[in-house]
C-alpha cells in the first residue's frame, strides 16, 4: 500500500485474493474486519491498516523488479462445476483449474452450462468487462426443447422481463429446429434460461461461444489457454497493465 488512502475493494482486489466485485460481497457480509472493526461498504484504508478476512490477514503481493505478471485465461468450463472462489463450495472453478496463482472469474456461467470463461489474477478489470453499459458481448448457442419459431426469436431479440426488469435489446437467430444463437450485453442470472421460459421453453443446453473478441475456438470441456495481447488489447483497449 501507499500512503494514499484507497477504497477497502480496491485494496482487497490489489492482493489478489478476489475480485472488486467479490470483495463488495464480502463487506456486505461483514467479513472484512479493518484494524479489527467490521468494514463497511465504501470504506478506505491506507498504510499500516490491518485488512482481514474470515479473521485471516491478506498479503499484499511484493513490488519488485521482475514481479509476476497478471494472468489472463480463457477456459471451456464443463457442466457441473459451479463459477465461485469459495473453497466450502465443491466443483469450484478455482480449484478446477488449480493455477498457481491466485485467479478468480470473470462474471459467471451456470453450473448447467458450459463454454467460454473468462479468469484473471487482475481485479482491476473485473467490472470494466461486466458493466452492461461498456457493451461487451457475449455469444451463446442453446438447444430448448421445442422448435424454435419466428415469433419466440422476435421476443428473445425485443427484450423479456426478469427480475423485475427488462433485458436489453438483443440478437437471435435460428441455427436448428431445436437451436437457436443469441449475442447479449448484459449478463443477468441465469437470463437465457429465464428468458426462454417466459415463452415457455426449457432450455436443454446452453454454451457460451465468444466474449466480445475472445473466442472458444478449439478447446475442449476442461481446457485453458492464457490470453493473448491482442486479444486483451482488443477486450480492453484502454488499459495497458499487460
Amino acid at each position: 500500500m501507499t500512503e494514499e488512502a484507497v477504497r477497502l475493494n480496491k485494496h482487497i482486489a490489489g492482493t489478489g485474493f478476489c475480485s472488486r466485485r467479490e470483495a463488495d460481497r464480502l463487506i456486505a457480509e461483514r467479513r472484512v474486519t479493518v484494524n479489527g472493526q467490521p468494514a463497511g461498504v465504501g470504506a478506505v484504508v491506507g498504510e499500516g491498516d490491518e485488512v482481514r478476512v474470515d479473521g485471516q490477514p491478506l498479503k499484499l503481493r511484493a513490488a519488485r523488479p521482475g514481479k509476476r505478471r497478471h494472468v489472463y485465461i480463457a477456459l471451456n468450463k464443463p457442466v457441473g462445476i459451479t463459477c465461485t472462489t469459495e473453497s466450502s463450495v465443491k466443483g469450484n472453478i478455482v480449484d478446477f483449474v488449480g493455477h498457481e496463482q491466485r485467479i478468480f472469474p470473470i462474471g459467471r456461467l451456470d453450473k448447467d452450462s458450459e463454454g467460454l470463461i473468462l479468469l484473471t489474477s487482475n481485479g482491476d478489470i473485473v467490472n470494466e468487462i461486466l458493466r452492461a453499459e461498456n457493451g461487451h458481448q457475449k455469444e451463446y448457442l442453446v438447444a430448448v426443447n421445442k422448435p424454435v419459431t419466428d415469433e419466440f426469436l422476435r421476443g428473445m431479440s425485443r427484450g423479456v422481463r426478469i427480475h423485475n426488469q427488462m433485458t436489453l435489446p438483443c440478437r437471435a437467430s435460428r441455427i436448428a429446429k431445436f437451436g437457436f444463437r443469441i449475442v447479449l450485453q448484459q449478463g443477468l442470472n441465469r437470463q437465457i434460461r429465464l428468458m426462454a421460459a417466459a415463452f415457455d421453453y426449457r432450455v436443454t443446453q446452453l454454451r457460451r461461444v465468444r466474449i466480445d473478441n475472445i473466442r472458444l475456438g478449439t478447446l475442449k470441456p476442461g481446457q485453458w489457454r492464457n490470453l493473448t495481447p491482442e486479444e486483451l488489447r482488443g477486450l480492453l483497449p484502454q488499459f495497458n497493465d499487460w
